[in-house]
């Protein structure tokens, strides 16, 4: 059997995205989103499109920032803030349908809002029971009002789970610096090996 070379400690880890809770819940909101602009968002306009490509922004920046964390932090840390910044964008499409048909946005405070946020769905049709089980408790709270609300809520969820990990970046980066730093400590190491070797 062939042996295969030693990995290059030049290229840190990179991907691993799918175990981010960001991009979870930036997922999630996207099949949501996709759901909801197919019911409630005219077909062809420009909101129905600026609402999808914002969910897909905010899960697929994610995703290209935890590849490219291999050879760019800066890139990453750009990446998961623009993640973060189309998730922002989502959010207020969210409450804009919600104010816009004059429908309640759930506060703080309502416990159906902390029921949503710790159910701590991962899948769409999940999600979809859960509201149609609130809307069969709640038959006060329209179908529209609850839909507009999960999308707002799991999207600042998302948002703030974005913000988190762009904190995190930030402090490994102060910490451990970027690629550069990590190719001269690399090449430091090497060279200090190979003369042990010599000797």
């Amino acid at each position: 059997m062939e042996e295969r070379p030693p990995n290059s400690k030049v290229f840190g880890k990179s991907g691993g995205y799918e175990k981010l809770k960001s991009y979870q819940v930036a997922e999630l909101v996207l099949d949501i989103t996709v759901r909801f602009v197919k019911r409630y968002i005219e077909p062809g306009s420009r909101t129905n499109d600026q609402m999808v490509q914002a969910a897909r922004s905010g899960s697929r920046n994610i995703t290209e920032g935890s590849v490219f964390s291999a050879t760019s932090k800066k890139l990453e840390m750009n990446l998961t803030n623009v993640a973060k910044a189309s998730l922002a964008e989502l959010k207020k499409d969210y409450a804009a349908f919600l104010r816009h048909n004059k429908l309640k946005q759930w506060g703080s405070d309502d416990p159906v809002r902390q029921e949503l946020v710790d159910k701590r769905f991962s899948d769409a049709d999940a999600v979809a029971r859960w509201g149609r089980d609130v809307h069969a408790r709640f038959p006060e709270r329209s179908t529209p009002e609850i839909a507009g609300n999960i999308g707002f809520i799991l999207a600042n969820v998302a948002f703030g789970l974005s913000d988190r990990q762009l904190q995190s970046l930030g402090r490994d980066f102060e910490q451990n610096g970027g690629f550069n730093e990590h190719l001269y400590k690399v090449r430091t190491e090497a060279r200090k090996a190979g003369k042990e070797q010599g000797k």
